[in-house]
């Protein structure tokens, strides 16, 4: 075989022909947006849906009497101890848990484990932005089927994937962004119609209200084409650690935890941490509670603002703004109050910001700082004529 010199003017020109090296699905694609982290403690946080409340004391002491020698192992490989209090938790096998680093390492695996390059993804619009993003990475088609306009599941959704051929579809329930909850028995007629797997991602299912008696957990012995995702980020007050799951049929979750899962991919920190968390309910369940009485109060109080919230069962709102402010302006001159909440550049919501439920204090501020600038916006309305 010839030597080629690397000073060839052709073979630099083939070398330099593509100036990229990711895969051409992977450079074409918009990388996920995440919502603004500030660096000062100074700002008043309602932007990305975090627990108002911090860590229970269970945690802390989790925390505070970790072995560091522990580090030097790796950690245990399936996080059994985990895995069993879960399944206690909610009255299923160990079989049927896969735990996972958070609930985007969740959305992942099921994923690559579940949709094939080239083929369909299905989900509704709009949604979590980050299954787009998944998606793409996965070379996969996205299916999106528009939400009515009161949020419930749009008509024939399941026949329409169905014809698409998506082989996963995502269903954000309590939805996001707008907060509604889906009937568990819509979910099952939804699970009953598809041909692929239905994965519920239940990010904010904690904040829903007891009284409604909802939970999917028994779809899984019911629909063997179910999974269910659940995370430590909201109820728990643990965003920062990075710790989810899923439950599903074992035949679902078997692939993922022998095949498509990372080795090791919880560390010792998280997995104590997560169990002390799931036995101390008593606490988790006390933040719920009162982020339910802030939600209702907050959502009094948007409404007597001049907004139309959406009822939500979630730990946030979707407030539609007064007829005579705009969405985006009243975002920006938040954030010069130090105050952050959501707003997205999409047809459907760029009238409305996305609030999440704080603390009582954070909430009166808003409030007031709402009240300023739309009053402010209405004296300069009325000078004006």
């Amino acid at each position: 075989m010839a030597f080629v010199p690397l000073n060839d003017a052709a073979t630099l020109g083939l070398m330099n022909k593509r100036p990229y090296f990711e895969r051409d699905n992977v450079h074409r694609l918009l990388g996920y947006s995440y919502g603004e982290q500030p660096d000062t403690v100074d700002i008043i946080k309602l932007n990305t849906n975090e627990n108002p409340y911090p860590p229970g004391p269970a945690v802390h002491r989790a925390l505070s009497g970790f072995d560091i020698t522990d580090l030097r192992r790796y950690p245990a490989a399936t996080a059994a101890p985990l895995r069993k209090a879960l399944a206690q938790l909610h009255g299923v096998d160990p079989a049927q848990i896969v735990v996972t680093h958070a609930g985007d390492e969740a959305l992942r695996l099921a994923m690559t484990t579940f949709v094939t390059p080239g083929h369909a993804f299905g989900m509704t619009d709009p949604s979590y932005s980050l299954y787009p993003v998944l998606a793409a990475i996965q070379d996969a088609r996205v299916v999106s089927i528009p939400h009515p306009e009161d949020w419930s599941l749009p008509d024939d959704l399941g026949s329409r994937l169905n014809a698409a051929g998506a082989e996963l579809t995502c269903i954000v329930n309590p939805h996001a962004p707008s907060g509604k909850l889906i009937p568990v028995a819509e979910l099952a007629e939804l699970a009953a119609t598809l041909q692929g797997v239905l994965l519920i991602d239940e990010a904010y299912v904690d904040f829903v209200d007891p009284a409604l008696h909802y939970s999917a957990v028994p779809l899984l012995e019911r629909c063997d084409n179910v999974l269910l995702m659940r995370t430590f980020s909201k109820g728990y007050a643990l965003a920062g650690l990075r710790l989810g799951y899923l439950m599903g049929s074992p035949s679902l979750i078997d692939p993922i935890m022998s095949k498509t899962r990372d080795s090791y991919n919880i560390d010792a920190i998280s997995q104590r941490l997560g169990l002390a968390a799931v036995t101390d309910q008593a606490y988790a369940r006390s933040t719920w509670d009162r982020v339910r009485s802030e939600r209702e109060r907050q959502t009094s109080a948007l409404r007597a603002l001049g907004f139309e919230p959406v009822e939500s069962q979630a730990n946030f709102l979707l407030a539609r703004v007064p007829a005579a402010a705009d969405a985006e302006t009243l975002y920006r001159r938040l954030k010069t109050d130090n105050i952050l909440v959501r707003y997205f550049d999409h047809p459907r919501l760029e009238h409305s910001l996305r609030i999440t439920i704080g603390t009582p204090e954070e909430n009166a501020r808003l409030n007031a700082a709402l009240a300023h600038h739309l009053s402010t916006d209405a004296r300069s309305l009325t000078d004006a004529h």
